[in-house]
């Protein structure tokens, strides 16, 4: 392996020139992250830790509050993801845990143990699955794997409007708390008011996909043309209030 040389900060992340291209490139890089420590070669990032090899050939950026992570490719959006390995081409996870060899996943949440993955769409909750191809909802029940799509799913509700909707009821004195999905009948966080928002085939959703799930399919259902980062509803009540008024146009 050739010698690096390298760019540092306070914080003790790292840039390597010859890995960027330029010195100026790798100093752009360096001055985009914020409050990470010990990232080498990340690009765009926030809150990272610990990081290593997670842009340029492995192409991450704008991720946020991921810990220990080595050797990812192609991860955008990243939320919370711990000691992933060898993913590919995934997007908007969160919540990720020992993942390796993923491949092409998108809107996953909450899974754990995943091995040899492909092509997984939508899945919530997974434990220990091994080899999946387009999964949709595939859980693990007592060691016995069931295909949610056995079970009646749930109806999707539509909220005409959804972001001037959403907005007009998050923005009101004291009814946003990102804190939790419910604090209270007339306080929600952004996903609780979506779900809330929907009625009772909202809440019918949320019990069968948990909130951010149920949250993300009715903001799919309601707007085919925006898909939401699961990251969003994990913001701060300012940045969030921030993005609903963006989206309802006020």
């Amino acid at each position: 392996m050739s010698e690096q040389t390298w760019l540092s900060d306070a914080s003790g992340n790292r840039c390597s020139i010859e890995y960027f291209g330029t010195k100026e490139k790798a100093q752009e890089a360096l001055d985009s992250l914020k409050n990470c420590k010990n990232c080498t070669n990340c690009s765009d990032c926030s809150d990272c830790s610990r990081c290593s090899r997670c842009y340029g050939c492995s192409d991450c950026y704008d991720c946020s509050d991921c810990s220990r992570c080595s050797d990812c490719s192609r991860c955008s959006d990243c939320s919370r993801c711990y000691d992933c390995s060898r993913c590919s081409g995934c997007s908007r996870c969160s919540g990720c845990s020992d993942c390796s060899g993923c491949s092409d996943c998108s809107r996953c949440y909450d899974c754990s143990r995943c091995s040899g993955c492909s092509d997984c769409s939508r899945c919530y909750d997974c434990s220990r699955c091994y080899d999946c191809s387009r999964c949709y909802g595939l859980k693990d029940t007592e060691g016995e794997k069931e295909n949610i799509g056995a079970f009646k799913l749930p109806t999707v509700p539509v909220i005409a409007d959804i972001h001037k909707v959403v907005y007009a009821a998050a923005s009101q004195p004291k009814s946003l708390d990102m804190s939790d999905w419910h604090t209270c009948e007339k306080t929600h966080c952004r996903g609780g008011w979506v779900v809330t928002l929907a009625g009772a085939e909202g809440k019918e959703l949320e019990k069968f996909f948990g909130t951010a799930m149920a949250a993300m399919k009715i903001y799919d259902a309601s707007d085919p043309n925006y898909k939401i980062n699961p990251c969003r509803f994990f913001d701060d009540n300012e940045a969030a209030l921030a993005d609903m008024k963006k989206l309802a146009g006020e």
